[in-house]
């Protein structure tokens, strides 16, 4: 049975971004292996594409239009090796804030858009009011950009630092069909 995801108001369902006033769109099987085939090669081409989710290159390409249109397909990217490019680290930082009100949180989320070392920022529920993922040259680079938050003023009251020392496992494939309710 499809999965109805509908999109009103720019509201997010089914864990994806939308676009506002994006038509509803109904999801099968063939739309879901679109999407998974996507996030694990964003450059295949259309007819490789179609080969691989069992359907004529026509109709592949009517799909991948509608689920782009439907706001499911935010961007094609390529995942840089950073390793090869130089020396860094990885950083995940806790971030509570000195202040709770919803004006502190806009003035913090419009404030951290704006430091390109912080690739990754999540509100979370709980004890900390945000996760930070930075990636930076090293440990002195990253001292100085929390010194240069504190000193903006952005709201930051504390802070608690990771330093990754070893990736487990990287961005994954998102589970497509589980989030949208179809199990195998």
């Amino acid at each position: 049975m499809p999965r109805q995801c509908t999109t009103q108001n720019g509201r997010e369902r089914l864990g994806m971004k939308s676009k506002p006033n994006a038509a509803a769109i109904t999801l099968d099987a063939r739309d879901l292996d679109i999407l998974r085939v996507l996030s694990t090669d964003g450059r295949i081409t259309k007819t490789a594409l179609a080969e691989r989710v069992g359907l004529s290159p026509t109709p592949c390409w009517e799909r991948l239009k509608k689920l782009e249109k439907a706001g499911l397909i935010e961007r094609y990217r390529a995942d840089i090796n950073l390793r090869k490019l130089g020396t860094h680290i990885s950083i995940f930082v806790t971030v509570e804030l000195s202040d709770h009100t919803a004006a502190s949180f806009q003035a913090f989320e419009a404030a951290i858009k704006r430091y390109d070392e912080v690739l990754a920022c999540w509100a979370l529920g709980g004890g900390f009011d945000y996760i930070l993922q930075i990636v930076i040259r090293d440990i002195d680079a990253y001292q100085r950009l929390i010194d240069e938050m504190l000193n903006a003023r952005i709201g930051l009251a504390r802070y608690f630092t990771y330093v990754v020392t070893k990736q487990v496992k990287g961005q994954g494939v998102p589970p497509i069909a589980l989030i949208a309710g179809k199990q195998d």
